[in-house]
């Protein structure tokens, strides 16, 4: 079965146990590497975290909007790290996981979305964080930029819910510029790379369509992605600590995933705002590299 298969799984029973022991362990990085790539982050896209104070010295879980190909975890990741001194644990989509790379997602504190690996992770008092739009919002078109493409996903917030922990809503602006988009994912099939793709048996009926990312373009035509100004913004947090070990009716659930998303939304227009006049600002040089 290919792990791009829509009933593949990496890791269940024993060996599922066997991931959770392993994740548990992992220590914030503080490697060489780490304090390079936290370097050039911060040169390139000057990710900036904006009220920080409403981040509670609780663990927390952090909702966040989510860019192509996830181009944002680490531009979220290190600063908060680096800055706030907060480990944030994101939960990936489980197409991500195999036995080569497994210990160095979990070495930089990437976890596979499961919810036993969720709960583990609270039990043990980490800092998580959430794209509830998975895959799903990450290979969005162009015209979605900045939507919540979260489906019918609840998952979130019953797990923060029966562990009384707190949500703290995030919006992130500026990695969905890092490319541009030359193919859509939903037209990738029917082009001359997915039909050979299909020839290669990558893509077959079983592959999942929400892995049919665009093919995205970056400075001058390259991969190399463009040096666009990241903001990070935290909205007051939600606390769910009265829910502890209750099953939430289904009113409540709804209505507190539309609390977080409302918070998100809300905060994405004057982050675009601030983009946008700053931008203005920026010089020769960059502003090419950004077009």
């Amino acid at each position: 079965m290919a792990f791009t298969d829509k009933t593949a799984v990496p890791y269940s029973g024993d060996d599922l146990v066997r991931y959770i022991e392993k994740a548990l362990q992992v220590k914030p990085p503080a490697s060489r590497m780490v304090r390079l790539v936290d370097k050039v982050i911060k040169r390139m896209f000057e990710p900036t975290l904006i009220a920080t104070d409403n981040i509670p010295k609780q663990p927390c879980l952090f909702i966040a909007n989510h860019a192509m190909y996830a181009v944002d975890g680490p531009i979220i990741g290190l600063p908060m790290l680096t800055e706030q001194k907060r480990f944030l644990r994101p939960l990936s989509d489980k197409f991500l996981w195999n036995s080569l790379n497994e210990s160095l997602l979990l070495n930089n504190g990437i976890v596979i979305g499961h919810p036993d690996v969720c709960t583990a992770l609270m039990e043990n008092g980490s800092d998580l964080l959430v794209f509830p739009g998975g895959a799903h919002e990450a290979t969005k078109s162009a015209e979605d930029k900045y939507k919540l493409l979260w489906k019918e996903r609840y998952g979130f917030i019953k797990l923060a819910a029966k562990h009384g922990y707190t949500i703290v809503p995030t919006a992130i602006v500026g990695p969905e510029e890092f490319y541009g988009h030359l193919i859509e994912g939903r037209d990738l099939p029917n082009t001359a790379i997915g039909r050979a793709l299909k020839r290669l048996g990558i893509i077959t009926e079983n592959t999942r369509s929400d892995l049919f990312g665009p093919v995205p373009v970056g400075v001058f035509g390259t991969l190399i992605p463009k040096p666009q100004k990241c903001y990070i913004q935290f909205a007051p947090p939600l606390d769910l600590s009265k829910y502890k070990g209750k099953r939430l009716a289904q009113k409540t659930t709804v209505s507190l995933r539309e609390q977080v998303a409302g918070a998100i939304n809300e905060m994405i227009p004057p982050l675009l705002d601030r983009r946008d006049e700053e931008s203005a600002k920026m010089g020769r040089i960059r502003r090419l590299l950004t077009r």
